[in-house]
């Protein structure tokens, strides 16, 4: 019993952190139709420049300094790459995607010269390295706050969204963004709102990484990337809480797989993904349960003929 606690404590403590990836990126590509694969390479960048600030200042400030630090880096960073390159590709996938991926390996090689290819520790705080008793299992402490985190973002991306004014600006002009140009609003200040905010995501995500794994290195937020990708693409972009509903089925897999199958729950996650991808209807064709009556339907006609 002790055990199942602790893995899905934890599975929802990992999926809180892939939700904080996968909402940045969702919120990008959701709003502004930008593949952002540069997403990966502000988390590196924004957990970097925290573990410099929380080593300087040690403690808990300095942790709490570090995640101001660091979601302002994944901001500053993110807005410069929407208006220096991102602004002038609207429209041009494929020059987007050139461009993000180009920046997602660029940047990490620019970091692992800087800082080296070494993993390196991250100062956790004691009040957040200790452990605390559920049902028998003792859990650590950073997992709740992952947890707790997750919710307040995803409430606010709730309340962006559907209370603001650039939130409901942005859901226009992605619908018909000549018309609300025509009302005199301008459409890309909140387009770089919207990717600053994603970038800020990402280095909140990148300063929680730090603390769920204790250590950080120039290639963590490609590899985390890849699992925001899976979230995003099995929660969809029909709303922000699909994506945390699919972030905490991911880690969760991701978690029980990997103490009940040996250790692979990254191959588990990708069945999952697999299994999603293959069941999801493709556009007019229904759900596969409707498919499979209309064969059915199909198949009883036949044989009432065959039988007449």
């Amino acid at each position: 019993m002790d055990t199942l606690v602790l893995l899905t404590l934890t599975g929802l403590g990992l999926g809180a952190l892939y939700f904080l990836i996968a909402s940045g990126l969702a919120l990008i590509f959701g709003l502004m139709d930008v593949l952002n694969f540069a997403h990966g390479a502000f988390l590196t960048v924004s957990v970097y420049t925290a573990w410099r600030t929380a080593e300087t200042v040690g403690g808990m400030p300095g942790l709490l300094l570090a995640t101001v630090v660091g979601t302002f880096t994944g901001l500053l960073l993110a807005a410069a790459v929407e208006l220096v390159l991102i602004r002038r590709l609207y429209g041009r996938v494929k020059e987007q995607i050139l461009v993000t991926v180009g920046l997602s390996l660029a940047v990490p090689a620019l970091v692992q010269t800087v800082w080296g290819a070494d993993a390196r520790p991250f100062p956790v705080p004691d009040a957040l390295s200790g452990t605390v008793g559920v049902l028998g299992a003792r859990v650590p402490v950073n997992r709740f706050l992952l947890v707790a985190v997750a919710l307040l973002v995803l409430a606010g991306i709730h309340l962006f969204l559907s209370r603001t004014r650039y939130g409901l600006i942005v859901r226009a002009g992605v619908e018909d963004r000549a018309m609300v140009t025509a009302l005199g609003i301008d459409v890309t200040r909140a387009f770089t709102l919207v990717f600053a905010l994603g970038g800020a995501l990402a280095g909140l995500a990148g300063v929680l990484g730090g603390l769920y794994f204790g250590s950080l290195s120039p290639h963590q937020g490609t590899s985390l990337l890849v699992f925001a990708f899976v979230v995003v693409i099995i929660g969809g972009l029909v709303s922000i809480t699909s994506v945390a509903l699919s972030a905490l089925t991911v880690g969760l897999v991701q978690q029980y797989a990997n103490y009940y199958a040996g250790g692979y729950g990254d191959l588990a996650v990708v069945v999952l993904l697999a299994a999603v991808v293959l069941s999801r209807p493709a556009a007019g064709t229904g759900s596969p349960s409707a498919r499979l009556r209309r064969a059915l339907t199909t198949l009883r006609t036949r044989s009432a003929g065959g039988t007449a």
